[in-house]
């Protein structure tokens, strides 16, 4: 099995496992059980389990990115799709294997002993928010939109993590529509 082959392997059991059952619960044999790819195999790929940790995170936000600009463009509207966001939200909450965000579990998890961590967690949410801001750049509304749209999703997925509902997404996109009209 060739490097690349065995990466992927690994990443996808690394990613059903650490965002099904959490990071500390999951051990690196646990990985190669699920992977079918060797321990000795797995520690030349990644030497550290917080290294698979940072990778997986990695992967699953460019993912996770594609997925929602996916579904966002398919709406014309600039405002439209600023409210696709949050529809987007809802179909993800909505899914079997839905757990929370896997930033935040991994922030909750790990945040106070991994740097590596921390940096994939900000750097997605960065991202995010970033993304949101071009939205309500694109709709013409004022810049000072973003972060309480922003705060309005994260919440959401923090709570839809916790309830194990798909309902906080559209109190979300509720609350955003008042605000779009009002900006």
């Amino acid at each position: 099995m060739d490097s690349a082959v065995a990466r992927e392997q690994a990443l996808d059991a690394a990613e059903r496992l650490f965002y099904g059952r959490g990071v500390q619960s999951v051990g690196m044999d646990d990985i190669r059980g699920a992977s079918g790819v060797s321990l000795k195999r797995l520690y030349q790929l990644f030497p550290a389990k917080e290294q698979l940790v940072e990778a997986y995170l990695e992967r699953r936000d460019v993912r996770w990115r594609q997925r929602l600009a996916e579904h966002v463009r398919r709406h014309e509207e600039p405002r439209e799709r600023l409210l696709a966001v949050f529809d987007w939200l809802e179909g993800w909450f909505g899914e079997a294997d839905f757990r929370g965000c896997a930033w935040i579990n991994a922030y909750g998890e790990l945040g106070a002993t991994s740097a590596r961590v921390v940096a994939q967690v900000r750097g997605h949410k960065r991202a995010f928010r970033d993304y949101l801001a071009e939205l309500v750049a694109d709709a013409g509304l004022d810049a000072a939109l973003t972060g309480p749209l922003f705060l309005l999703a994260e919440g959401a997925m923090v709570t839809a993590g916790v309830t194990g509902s798909a309902e906080p997404a559209a109190e979300a996109r509720a609350a955003a529509r008042v605000l779009l009209r009002a900006g």
